[in-house]
């Protein structure tokens, strides 16, 4: 595990980012996933909160189903340009590929349905990775109505690694898997804002030996 991640800290992206502004939909697959959370009183987000406790789970990539995805990243590394090694579950399998955390957000937004909080952010995809693309991750406070949303923007294609097994299985279940792990996140997501605004702190895991955090846990909903 200590060597994937050191490896990973040389390893370029696998597209090119410029490429996501004008993407073909028969080449590319772009997905947007909304995933309502316990509403707060109008105004900022409030203190321990749902938009705040949405933001902390989302920070430390608590909000990934662990039967199908599992996050490695060093403790201290900051969260903008934070490599993360993933290992992803599928057919029996068990693969590990890299992202990279690309800027964080934190802005209020003024839309059609009024003004919003946004924080979040965004990882890309790292050579070896089974697919190319971004996949932005955010959670939205409606300030007039207090409405708190997680939210996922995917733009992704399919990826050609050195594996002819692996290249095969993908491309015959991935696109499957891709929407399963999206949905998957907004119900846990909501699972784990709940469980947190009740008063459990959930269990985090982390190696103190090695400075690796793994998240998620099997310890939490």
């Amino acid at each position: 595990m200590l060597a994937q991640l050191e490896r990973i800290r040389d390893l370029d992206l696998n597209f090119d980012p410029e490429e996501l502004s004008s993407v073909e939909r028969d080449a590319w697959h772009v997905d947007d996933y909304c995933q309502s959370l316990p509403s707060e009183p109008p105004g900022e987000p409030i203190p321990s909160g749902s938009f705040e406790t949405a933001k902390r789970l989302l920070r430390d990539y608590e909000f990934a189903d662990p039967t199908r995805i599992r996050a490695y990243y060093w403790a201290d590394a900051p969260l903008e340009g934070r490599d993360m090694l993933l290992e992803i579950r599928y057919l029996g399998l068990r693969v590990r590929v890299g992202v990279r955390i690309g800027v964080v957000s934190d802005e209020v937004r003024e839309l059609a349905g009024g003004r919003a909080r946004i924080w979040g952010w965004a990882y890309r995809t790292l050579n070896g990775h089974l697919e190319r693309g971004q996949m932005d991750y955010q959670v939205w406070k409606w300030l007039e109505t207090g409405e708190v949303e997680y939210r996922i923007h995917a733009v992704a294609q399919v990826a050609q690694t050195r594996n002819p097994v692996l290249n095969l299985g993908f491309r015959l279940v991935g696109r499957r898997e891709q929407v399963l792990f999206a949905r998957h996140c907004g119900e846990r997501m909501k699972r784990l804002v709940e469980s947190r605004l009740e008063g459990d702190p959930g269990d985090p895991s982390s190696s103190s030996a090695t400075g690796i955090v793994e998240f998620p846990t099997s310890a939490v909903p």
